[in-house]
């Protein structure tokens, strides 16, 4: 390829009217005739005053990108003989034997490994994620963004570095000591600040017990119908989830059940979900004294307990624990904002630094520095007065969507967990496709999750649908559940 010829190549591939900086454009038109060696290896390229004379262009400009090409290493230069193609041609690959070939076309074909397709094929996130009536988000609106800012700025004029680089341990300090006080007051939780580790949220703490608590193979009941989140955490894991069915007691295992002791038992006692049922004590008992007998890890999602609206919030099951077989799990995306990430785990003391180090070790963690902000939120009072708010400004919402019910379909649909926690259940006939009312909702502009869809068994799944009230405003609530009974109406039919 000669001077000419090449300079003609690179011509016709420039597009002066592109707004992309002409070495920029050089720069790639040469790297992709390399990579799909056009340009040879060993060809000489012309100098930099050369190709600039030929493509009218600035010396300069050929010089950025021949520096660029040749500190990724497509250019080389050889003293007294000018710049080159390099050789970057990889050595002739062994062929694989038939079975791992065949192996690797198939992984190919699919694309998602088995194990990824399967959490494909179950996921529960949506893309929508405020609006009626999404279950399960607060009113981020109301946060107190003023104090929230305030005491940001303060942190960020103290601007230290600790709280600017990787979290070690089992997160900030003072958070740690702030939320360890807040539980044993609000939540009847047993423990010290050390048995507190800071996660991102829900699904990182169940990954992080999973792994350091668990091996492959190993089995751990849910409850049928549970956190979609849960479900899919444990498989992702080569964990096997094991659906008990949930009845007004809560978790109810049968005595076939019993008979086979999983690793973990998963369980939200104080406001299962969807259901919104609360455990019965004769039923903490029975699981404890399983637990402690057979040497389970019951893992207990509190996910929403601070708010009930008929009585005081329910103690938690960790605080019944006699031998430390409680993983307590809790987050701040209920009570305060989902973005926000924070989430934690209370442990049994004999594990508290070994989840520390396995947290800093396969998660590299960070947030310190928001982490400081909001321990310093909770210190001042802020967390509990916004709790308070919050717990009366969602109970007018949920009286407001109990009446739209009622109003348009009196006692003909049964109503379940309408006395705590962002969302209810509106329960459907057997016939009635909740799915598919769901996508009828949401081309209107109303957010719904189906019921049938938290059943792990298909023969134990209710229909209904789980309607979020948290996030609504006063005034739409009414005139959104009008726009949706109508869907309902006609699916029911």
């Amino acid at each position: 390829m000669r001077v000419a010829a090449l300079s003609d190549f690179l011509l016709q591939r420039i597009d002066r009217g592109s707004g992309m900086p002409m070495n920029r454009q050089l720069y790639q038109v040469v790297r992709e005739a390399i990579l799909e060696r056009v340009m040879p290896v060993g060809l000489q390229l012309p100098s930099s005053r050369d190709l600039a004379r030929e493509l009218k262009i600035s010396r300069n400009t050929v010089t950025h990108a021949y520096d660029q090409l040749m500190a990724e290493g497509y250019l080389e230069t050889r003293k007294g003989a000018g710049t080159f193609i390099a050789d970057t041609v990889p050595d002739q690959i062994p062929e694989a034997d038939e079975a791992s070939a065949q192996d690797a076309r198939q992984a190919s074909s699919a694309g998602l490994s088995e194990r990824g397709a399967q959490l494909i094929r179950h996921a529960g996130a949506y893309k929508l994620q405020w609006g009626a009536f999404m279950p399960g988000v607060p009113d981020v609106s109301a946060f107190p963004n003023k104090v929230w800012s305030r005491l940001q700025n303060k942190h960020w004029r103290r601007s230290r570095p600790e709280l600017l680089t990787y979290g070690h341990g089992g997160g900030y300090l003072p958070l740690r000591e702030a939320i360890a006080e807040y539980l044993r007051v609000a939540r009847s939780v047993n423990c010290t600040a050390d048995q507190v580790i800071v996660t991102s949220g829900i699904h990182q703490s169940i990954d992080l017990a999973s792994r350091l608590l668990a091996d492959v193979g190993d089995r751990a009941w849910v409850e049928d119908p549970c956190y979609w989140g849960t479900r899919n955490v444990l498989t992702s894991l080569n964990l096997k989830p094991v659906p008990i069915a949930v009845d007004a007691e809560g978790i109810c295992p049968g005595n076939a059940d019993l008979r086979h002791p999983p690793r973990f038992i998963h369980v939200s006692p104080s406001h299962q979900y969807p259901l919104g049922q609360v455990m019965s004590l004769s039923r903490r008992r029975m699981l404890l004294e399983y637990a402690a007998k057979h040497n389970i890890w019951v893992m207990e999602d509190d996910y929403d307990s601070e708010f009930r609206y008929a009585s005081r919030p329910l103690a938690s099951l960790q605080g019944m624990d006699t031998h430390d077989r409680v993983i307590y799990f809790g987050s701040f995306s209920k009570t305060l904002f989902p973005g926000l990430r924070i989430g934690f785990i209370v442990v049994p003391q004999a594990l508290a630094d070994s989840f520390a180090t396995g947290l800093s070790d396969l998660y590299r963690c960070g947030q310190s520095f928001t982490q400081a902000i909001l321990a310093e939120f909770m210190t001042e009072g802020h967390f509990a007065s916004h709790i308070r708010r919050m717990r009366v400004l969602y109970a007018e919402r949920l009286n407001l969507l109990l009446e739209a019910i009622e109003r348009n379909f009196g006692g003909e649909l049964t109503i379940s967990g309408d006395n705590a926690g962002l969302h209810l259940v509106l329960l459907l006939p057997d016939h009635c496709d909740d799915a598919a009312l769901c996508r009828a909702a949401q081309e209107q502009g109303i957010i719904a999750r189906p019921l049938s869809r938290y059943y792990m068994k298909p023969s134990r799944a209710k229909k209904g649908l789980l309607l979020g009230y948290a996030c609504v405003p006063h005034a739409q609530v009414g005139p959104a559940f009008d726009r949706l009974s109508q869907l309902i109406r006609r699916h029911i039919a």
